[in-house]
């Protein structure tokens, strides 16, 4: 009888696949390309936390600044949010997805071209825009493309990602800066060559049509978030607890172990905390579906996040590589989990006006947070100071993840 029901799964497996149209053939080469695009929004933001202690050398920021450096591609994304999906419908997914990682390629090469911290900046702000236009035509694409199997392609999309922005942190110290005679010019160079790349292959492997699949036409007549609905508020403080913890360990790494004497620990550290999220991401492919919405992955991956960040300030050595490690493996989970959130605790014609809401409130946060960080440290000269407020959003994951689960949604607006 078991091996009836699964000839008889298979079999509707198979139905579905053929609904969209597409040979199995087709649905990898989608599948490909949707991976392409989620690492392509990643690739080059975490180019810069391996080579700051080189850009300390030349410029002389101070840990605010730093702190600045990191969150202002957030402040672009926190910012066109909203403005992003409206480009997404006036211009079509697939052109906004293509567009922005050329705009991001450009903007991330010309921070090799810095004269001071101001044009570091700018070259920034117009990486950060890019990304910004290109993080709300995904999932569009992905429902253009295969809207009978968007489940599979924004789990698809979502490791893409996860492991676009391990690249860059992990590779960078041990391959790539000796090979460059340590130049963090080239480095950025480097990043935005790949990226650039990325773009130019999936322009020319994306169907030439806008739209593979058949999805019916449900461009929404409300876009502007409900900021009287609790729900953005929930899932965007989850989803900001999780950005701000991610981003502000990667900034901090490497002038906290600088600080302590253990500079040469730092690419470990940075190869753990990111290359783990890579682990984390190929174990979520085997947990069943609707995992987002279970419990565990707050009560148990919010305070492992804690004891990860605190092991990492109170050890030494590679006890605290390890917890750098835990912090990637752990924030990699939630992340997975809160990313769903905005589709599956919305009603349908919602999820455009939660998503944005939710994106201009994480990514806000994401921004507040590590400038915090990095002041804290500035003003009291204690460096382990700095992951304080990083350990407040683990817990705030925490309280408001499970708060955001049990959330019950208001009847649909008409």
């Amino acid at each position: 009888m078991q091996g009836r029901a699964r000839r008889v799964s298979s079999s509707m497996h198979t139905s579905n696949i053929a609904s969209d149209g597409l040979t199995t053939g087709r649905l990898v080469k989608l599948l490909c390309l949707i991976w392409l695009a989620g690492a392509g929004t990643r690739l080059v933001i975490l180019a810069a936390p391996p080579v700051i202690p080189l850009i300390h050398a030349e410029m002389h920021p101070t840990e605010a600044q730093i702190g600045l450096l990191i969150s202002l591609p957030l402040v672009l994304f926190a910012a066109f949010a909203v403005p992003g999906s409206l480009l997404v419908a006036r211009f079509g997914a697939w052109i906004t997805l293509v567009g922005g990682m050329v705009i991001a390629a450009i903007g991330s090469g010309s921070r090799g071209a810095a004269v001071d911290i101001w044009t570091l900046y700018a070259a920034t702000i117009a990486m950060g825009f890019g990304i910004s236009i290109m993080q709300p035509a995904l999932p569009s694409l992905v429902r253009e493309w295969l809207p009978g199997r968007t489940s599979l392609g924004m789990v698809i999309s979502t490791n893409g990602m996860v492991i676009g922005a391990a690249l860059a942190p992990s590779l960078t110290i041990p391959f790539l800066l000796p090979y460059l005679d340590q130049n963090w010019r080239l480095v950025f160079v480097f990043w935005a060559t790949s990226l650039l790349a990325t773009a130019v292959l999936f322009f020319a492997l994306s169907p030439r049509a806008r739209s593979v699949g058949h999805a019916p036409d449900i461009a929404p007549i409300r876009w502007w978030p409900d900021w009287k609905s609790a729900l953005p508020w929930l899932i965007g403080i989850t989803y900001g607890s999780n950005i701000s913890i991610y981003f502000g360990t990667n900034a901090f790494i490497p002038d906290y172990f600088a600080s302590n004497g253990q500079s040469e620990l730092t690419g470990q550290a940075l190869a753990f905390c990111n290359g783990s999220q890579l682990f984390a991401s190929l174990a979520l492919l085997l947990v069943p579906a609707g995992f987002q919405l279970r419990r565990w992955p707050y009560l148990v991956f919010g305070p492992l996040t804690l004891a990860a960040l605190v092991g990492l300030i109170s050890l030494s050595g590679f006890a605290a590589v390890a917890c750098a490690g835990l912090v990637g493996f752990a924030s990699a989970i939630s992340f997975s989990a809160i990313l769903a959130l905005p589709a599956l605790l919305s009603a349908p014609q919602d999820v455009h006006r939660t998503a944005a809401g939710t994106y201009t409130i994480s990514f806000t946060m994401g921004v507040i947070v590590p400038i915090i960080s990095g002041a804290i440290w500035d003003f009291t000269g204690l460096p382990w100071l700095t992951f304080v407020p990083l350990a407040i959003c683990a817990v705030t994951l925490t309280v408001f993840g499970l708060w955001a689960i049990s959330y019950t949604p208001r009847p649909a607006a008409t």
